[in-house]
């Protein structure tokens, strides 16, 4: 039998569960290991009962009417007299003090729940623990939703020590080694074992099929043929049940407890990629069969069988699936001759809600309409990509990417948005308005990028097909961003004109959005151009205009640009806080650029004022920020990085470079919510670095920790050490205890994480 790996809080969970009520139902997808946590808690559980555990197998069971059978032969009744069989197993029951676990219930619901509610009513100490894909539904049942195993999710620069203490992860790497005796987790193959648990969801059968499939493929192999997971992944445990052989088996099973609407509502929820909200599945899985059934009503069925996720982390809801079961309603999709219709309909969905996002955008509610924009991010980047692979659906391709800008660039999701826009490029070839505004809007990415070769060549071509066709509000755009080359190539003076042409038409035609953005973007052509006044003026003005329509993000930049004005003027004071005032806007918005702009202009008065320290930090904080953008402040151009290059070089030097280095570098790891904390502290008040916390091991298990961590077994160890294996075991138990770890690897990464804390360079 093979050990049981994770899952410390579920199994506390249950068992709470369990002593608040006789009947406790382990609910959970197929594969999710909710036998193996029932066989654990039976066996954690036994003693507190008189007369132990007994277990009912249902898996065999077909027949609703042979449950009865096949309880009592699982109950050891010996009764053979011709009495109905569920009075024999009362009769067996009712001084009983037992748990009865009643595994896969889900394909007998009824009868289940007959049976469960007549041993209740009619045995007073007994308790129920029941296995199944959805609640029996009974008076007084308590579920617990067995969620998958823990999983890397997107880890930057993925290494062994950060994905060890993942479930998922530790499943893989034990069961692997049971297959392939030296296979261990390194950096090298961290990447491919983090992304293995990630597209397996989690469930600990896929990553079982999966770590047998280690023994003739190297991880990174068997992420490439993912796509073919149902086929790859076979060839289970052989003594398991037929359908938990295979990953396919398992999800049959499923499909045949479910009812043709919710067959047919499976397959259309595969057009989401991630997750979606109930508007969202309505208006697009809402026709044909499902015209006059409330999708919520079928919805709510598949969510009861643990087919479909419930994120309950906002007031509004929103639903998923497991990838495993969305790849399943894909085939069933593929095979219902609906795939174009659902796709269309999901493209048109998500346009109009990205046209909506950008017509609202100058108000009130922008924070909440990047942020609504972040969460739908896969549904829109797939509306877009299915767009794209379709030569009628040019048009719309490039309505919904202009209709992101916002997104691309104030979500930080530029190399996402310049992708496709090219692409967008590359199809739709036609001198025409839809090109030439998306044109513009790629050019704004490579501006950002600091591609400003490619970004002049998109708006010298929107320039000529603006003047092509008469457009004056397509020329006004390519102006603006025109602008904003000429600041970003040191020519403060050209950029201030272009703007000026650009500020006038978006006001005529009404684009109060583009007339503040131009705006603040001249504002710091006039500081670079050495007229600070000017600059303040004209922010001053793009602050008041803000205010007034309850705009913030403009008004942020508008803060930043005059900080830039203050710091040239020498009023520090004022730099400061009109950075911070920038700052606190972020804390809703999440715009790197900004968040790394700010920073940058605190870090060159903490220079300017003396306190290096300070500076060293906020300038780490600000490269980590760029960082994870995917740029540099370079991309701005030569005079704020001038800026930047001369604060940096006047703080090392007072310092000394490997101070700064070792003040900045721990703040390049910061995350941005941290980075935001840090800058809105007071200049000479900043956390100091973390001290290593003391180990909650003794000297002795600490030794044993390291040789578990070199990979030696409980009886090396003591033959190492010259003691017991007993003793061994003992302090192995101890170890796993004190640092809330279910196996060996978790162990060896926390000796690696202890002895090798990272380190990343500040790019001097």
């Amino acid at each position: 039998m093979t050990s049981f790996v994770g899952r410390r809080r579920e199994i506390e969970e249950a068992r709470a569960r369990l002593q608040q009520s006789r009947l406790v139902s382990l609910l959970g997808a197929g594969g999710v290991g909710k036998t193996r946590l029932a066989e654990e808690l039976a066996v954690r559980s036994a003693r507190a009962f008189r007369d132990s555990v007994r277990w009912i197998d249902l898996a065999p069971v077909r027949d609703p009417d042979a449950l009865p059978s096949a309880a009592a032969a699982a109950l050891g009744v010996t009764d053979q007299s011709s009495r109905a069989v569920m009075d024999k197993v009362i009769d067996q029951l009712q001084s009983r003090h037992l748990l009865i676990v009643l595994d896969n219930c889900e394909h007998l619901l009824s009868a289940a729940s007959e049976f469960v509610g007549t041993v209740l009513a009619s045995a007073p100490e007994v308790r129920i623990l029941t296995t199944s894909r959805e609640p029996l539904g009974i008076a007084g049942e308590f579920t617990y939703v067995l969620p998958p195993l823990s999983t890397p999710g997107d880890i930057e620069e993925c290494r062994a020590a950060d994905i060890a203490p993942f479930e998922s992860v530790s499943l893989l790497v034990e069961r692997a080694q049971g297959v392939v005796a030296d296979f261990r987790l390194t950096d090298a193959n961290a990447p491919a074992i983090a992304q293995l648990c990630n597209q397996l969801d989690g469930i600990p059968l896929a990553i079982e099929l999966a770590a047998a499939r280690l023994r003739s493929l190297s991880a990174s192999q068997l992420v490439e043929r993912l796509d073919q997971r149902f086929a790859l992944l076979t060839g289970g445990d052989r003594a398991a049940m037929p359908r938990q052989q295979t990953l396919r088996a398992l999800i049959d099973w499923s499909y045949e407890l479910c009812s043709d609407t919710e067959r047919l509502l499976w397959s259309r929820l595969a057009v989401f990629p991630g997750s979606f909200d109930l508007e969202a599945a309505e208006a697009i899985s809402g026709f044909g069969a499902l015209t006059d059934t409330p999708v919520i009503d079928v919805l709510d069925r598949l969510v009861g069988k643990c087919l479909v996720t419930v994120d309950r982390s906002t007031e509004s809801l929103r639903y998923s699936q497991l990838m495993t079961v969305r790849e399943y309603g894909h085939e069933l999709l593929e095979l219902s001759g609906e795939h174009d219709e659902l796709y269309r309909r999901h493209l048109e969905h998500y346009s109009e809600r990205a046209r909506r996002s950008s017509l609202d955008w100058c108000g009130p509610g922008q924070s909440e309409i990047l942020a609504g924009l972040r969460i739908d991010h896969p549904n829109l980047v797939a509306a877009l990509d299915w767009a794209l692979h379709d030569d009628t659906q040019r048009a719309a391709a490039a309505e919904l990417a202009v209709a992101l800008r916002y997104h691309w660039i104030a979500g930080g999701n530029l190399s996402d948005g310049r992708i496709r826009l090219e692409r967008i490029l590359l199809r739709l070839t036609e001198p025409t308005r839809e090109r030439g505004d998306v044109l513009w809007v790629t050019a704004w990415t490579a501006l950002i990028q600091g591609d400003r070769d490619a970004a002049r060549e998109h708006l010298d071509e929107c320039t000529a097909i603006a003047t092509a066709l008469g457009d004056e509000r397509l020329r006004a755009h390519a102006d603006h961003w025109a602008g904003i080359h000429a600041v970003f190539s040191g020519h403060p003076d050209d950029a201030i004109r272009l703007f000026r042409d650009a500020i006038a038409v978006h006001r005529a035609v009404g684009d109060t959005a583009s007339v503040l953005t131009a705006s603040f973007e001249m504002g710091m052509a006039q500081t670079y151009d050495g007229r600070l006044d000017d600059a303040l003026e004209t922010c001053r003005d793009v602050i008041a205009v803000a205010d007034a329509h309850g705009e913030k993000w403009n008004k942020a930049y508008a803060l930043w640009v005059s900080s830039v004005a203050y710091f040239h003027l020498g009023r520090g004071d004022d730099a400061v806080d009109a950075a911070q005032q920038a700052l606190r806007i972020q804390r809703d918005f999440k715009d790197k650029i900004c968040t790394a702009l700010s920073i940058e202009v605190l870090s060159w008065v903490a220079t300017s004022s003396g306190d290096a320290n300070a500076a060293a930090r906020l300038c780490g904080a600000a490269k980590g920020v760029w960082h994870r953008l995917g740029t540099s402040v370079a991309a701005f151009g030569p005079h704020i990085t001038d800026d930047s290059l001369s604060s940096e070089r006047d703080a090392a030097r007072i310092v000394g470079p490997d101070e700064f280095a070792q003040l900045a570098t721990p703040a390049v790891r910061l995350t941005i919510e941290e980075a935001v904390d840090l800058a809105l502290g007071t200049p000479t008040e900043h956390r100091a670095p973390p001290r290593a916390e003391a180990s909650p091991l003794t000297k002795r298990e600490q030794e044993i920790a390291g040789l578990l961590a070199q990979g030696l077994s409980n009886r090396q160890i003591a033959e190492s050490l010259v003691i017991s294996r007993r003793t061994v075991d003992g302090h192995v138990e101890h170890i796993f205890d004190k640092l809330a770890v279910s196996s060996r690897t978790q162990v060896a990464a926390w000796v690696a994480a202890r002895a090798h804390p990272p380190v990343v360079e500040t790019g001097r």
